[in-house]
């Protein structure tokens, strides 16, 4: 059985994966409504805004640390005899997303960007509640490349 390293970061899937990560993230942006999610909107703006190129660029080097993150859960979910990963994930959000906002967390940590420290501190408050939104769709993706 293929780890989902092996399936999911070769030089031929890796980009379409990155591809699907963007697209993803575009349609959960969409979706986003309230408050809260005029805040994830107005920090997406401002870091797409302000550093153009950066969020492709940073979402391409997260890929293969979200999947390092998300290896286990996959590991657990195919033991467990497989079905939806999506359902999987959201039924174990309380410990994906931490797991999740840990790559992110690094990113924010790494970058030298005033604009994009203040944008996602802007938003990671509620950045749990948007990633477990997002997590069936997510699962979705992973699984159509097992």
């Amino acid at each position: 059985m293929a780890t989902l390293q092996e399936m999911l970061l070769r030089p031929d899937v890796q980009p379409r994966v990155v591809s699907d990560t963007l697209a993803l993230v575009d349609s959960e942006l969409a979706s986003k409504s309230g408050l809260s999610g005029t805040a994830v909107k107005v920090a997406f703006k401002a870091i797409t805004t302000f550093a153009p190129g950066y969020y492709q660029e940073t979402v391409a080097g997260m890929v293969p640390d979200m999947v390092n993150q998300l290896a286990p859960f996959w590991a657990d979910f195919q033991v467990s005899g497989g079905g939806d990963f999506g359902d999987y994930l959201s039924k174990r959000s309380d410990e994906v997303c931490p797991a999740l906002l840990v790559v992110t967390d690094a990113m924010r940590d790494r970058s030298g960007r005033a604009t994009v420290v203040r944008a996602y501190s802007a938003v990671r408050g509620s950045a749990s509640k948007h990633m477990e939104a997002a997590l069936p769709n997510l699962g979705a993706m992973i699984q159509k490349y097992a």
